[in-house]
């Protein structure tokens, strides 16, 4: 696999200016430079441009069908084990590196963003960190665990708030302790000769897949967790009084479910929105260790205690 994407390796031409150089380059964004090129790799990705615009609305209208087919179903049809088998095994020999090490990387970034945000709480909630550091650990019904802790951590966390008459504030000092890399390399990814579905292809493709093996109640409170984006920013804007930092996040507003036909979009500006927030979260943890580290200027004697010891 090349490192150097085209739109980087190839001369800019002011006649015929790569719009994905232009989104590398700019900086308007907090997102590391490694993950910007992983993400616009996959995004100018062949399998993005031909393939995605024939499986989107075929993906839709698969939801459609299966929301049919489920009406003559038991409720309790389920079989997240199967689902999670299914999925290792696609993300395995058909997604491209750079999505599949997105993928991986958000589970890291949402446990570290949730626990920043417990940390940094007038009032103790626990969380259930999900580190996993291949792809064969997914099979742990992990993307299910993933939506089920997003909506227990808030639960908790507001019911203790409430019962404490509490709000989430400024603490004296933010803790940035649990903002860390993520041990994960894009080189240990797949890299196999069909390995070039890209990221949103295959949310397209799997979103179908989801709702049909899973429960309706399932995959609705799944597609609904997209929608604490806001919920969350919230919460760290409240943290560290940088409400400006608010306007990327873009999912819906939570009180006004939407719906699942566009969960596969609105997945990718979820994995996007962590992203940027987890980075945000480390350019602040730099700045405040580099000031904390600045020596203290001499402060200028005062004249009395001068006199005194005279």
């Amino acid at each position: 696999m090349d490192p150097i994407p085209d739109f980087l390796s190839k001369p800019h031409d002011p006649q015929d200016p790569n719009p994905w150089r232009a989104l590398y380059l700019d900086r308007s964004t907090p997102l590391p430079d490694e993950v910007k090129q992983a993400w616009l790799t996959d995004s100018s990705s062949s399998s993005r441009q031909y393939l995605l615009p024939f499986l989107r609305p075929l993906a839709r209208l698969t939801i459609v069908l299966i929301q049919v087919v489920k009406t003559f179903l038991p409720r309790k049809w389920s079989h997240s084990g199967l689902l999670h088998r299914i999925l290792v095994w696609g993300l395995k020999r058909f997604v491209s590196p750079q999505a599949n090490w997105l993928i991986l990387r958000h589970f890291h970034l949402g446990s570290q963003v949730l626990a920043f945000i417990a940390a940094n709480s007038p009032t103790s909630v626990p969380t259930t960190p999900l580190t996993p550091m291949n792809l064969d650990e997914l099979r742990d019904h992990t993307f299910v665990k993933h939506d089920l802790n997003l909506f227990n951590f808030v639960i908790r966390l507001n019911q203790a708030l409430r019962d404490n008459h509490q709000e989430i504030g400024p603490p004296e000092r933010v803790d940035f302790s649990m903002i860390q890399p993520v041990p994960l390399a894009l080189e240990d990814m797949p890299q196999g000769p069909l390995n070039k579905v890209d990221l949103q292809s295959a949310i397209e493709l799997f979103t179908p897949l989801y709702q049909l093996l899973l429960t309706d109640n399932d995959f609705w409170r799944a597609a609904n967790s997209l929608q604490l984006d806001e919920t969350i920013g919230i919460y760290a804007a409240k943290i560290l009084q940088a409400p400006e930092h608010l306007i990327l996040v873009n999912n819906g507003h939570p009180l006004v479910p939407m719906s699942t036909l566009r969960a596969g979009y609105r997945l990718v500006l979820h994995g996007l929105s962590t992203e940027m927030l987890h980075s945000l979260l480390h350019q602040m943890k730099q700045a405040q260790a580099l000031q904390e580290s600045a020596p203290v200027a001499n402060e200028p004697l005062d004249p009395c205690s001068v006199d005194s010891q005279a």
